[in-house]
């Protein structure tokens, strides 16, 4: 498996790979700062992306449009502070496949990133 994390913060992603690793999976990973370097970075060999919601340049809802205006099918996890309705409803419907909210444990991030791959 091979899985792009799109987040502003370091720090954050470093803490999804260990989130990944703690949940059982072995899999490379692609690093971006936002959704910008995103786009350049997603390739066919990405199995599944992970997408914070606020981040400079391009921001997640906006880089989950493009992925998919491209006609890219690959499933897309969100990961966000943000739990309202509305604004999973606006992942949604951009083209997002799931959506975790922060603060998240491995059991979480397996739970909702099978979920995505398996559908």
């Amino acid at each position: 498996m091979k899985i792009l994390i799109v987040d502003d913060s370091k720090v954050m992603r470093k803490m999804i790979q260990k989130g990944l690793r703690q949940a059982g999976y072995e899999c490379e990973v692609v690093e971006a700062g936002d959704g910008v370097e995103a786009l350049e970075k997603l390739d066919a060999s990405i199995t599944v992306v992970f997408v914070d919601v606020k981040m400079p340049v391009m921001d997640g809802i906006e880089l989950v449009k493009e992925i998919r205006k491209r006609g890219n099918a690959v499933p897309i996890l969100m990961i966000t502070t943000e739990s309202s309705q509305e604004r999973i409803d606006e992942a949604k419907n951009a083209g997002a496949n799931g959506y975790l909210i922060k603060p998240f444990t491995p059991a979480k991030i397996k739970k909702h990133l099978g979920e995505v791959v398996e559908n």
